[in-house]
C-alpha cells in the first residue's frame, strides 16, 4: 500500500505565499509522476503541477510563473511553491503519484489539504 502525507495548505492574503509538501511511502519500486492537482467549489479537479521520472515538468497555463515544483527523489517527496497567490487559487489540492508496485503501476491520491486565498 502506498500513503501521501500532505502538508502545507491555509489561510493567505491575495499576493502571498505557501509551500505544499506531499511525501510518498509505502512498497513504491519506482515513481512515474508525481503532482498537485486541485479542486474548487463547483469545478472539476484541475492538474496544477507534475513532474515526471526523468526530471520534466508540466504546469496549468493559470500558475505558470508564479508556481514552482521541486522534488527530493531520495524521499519520494515534491514541493509546490506557490507564489503571488490569487482568490482563483481557492481550492483543496490533492497530491497525486503513478507509481509501479507489487501489483504494477498504479494511481495514488492524498486527502487533500485547503487553500484559501482572501484578505
Amino acid at each position: 500500500q502506498v500513503q501521501l502525507a500532505e502538508s502545507g495548505g491555509g489561510l493567505v492574503q491575495p499576493g502571498g505565499s505557501l509551500r505544499l509538501s506531499c511525501a510518498a511511502s509505502g512498497s513504491i519500486s519506482s515513481i512515474s509522476v508525481m503532482g498537485w492537482y486541485r479542486q474548487a467549489p463547483g469545478k472539476e479537479r484541475e492538474r496544477v503541477a507534475v513532474i515526471f521520472s526523468a526530471g520534466s515538468t508540466n504546469y496549468a497555463d493559470s500558475v505558470k510563473g508564479r508556481f514552482t515544483l521541486s522534488r527530493d527523489t531520495a524521499k519520494k517527496t515534491v514541493y509546490l511553491q506557490m507564489n503571488s497567490l490569487k482568490p482563483e487559487d481557492t481550492a483543496v489540492y490533492y497530491c497525486n503519484v503513478v507509481a509501479m508496485v507489487v501489483s504494477g503501476l498504479r494511481n495514488y491520491w492524498g486527502q487533500g489539504t485547503q487553500v484559501t486565498v482572501s484578505s
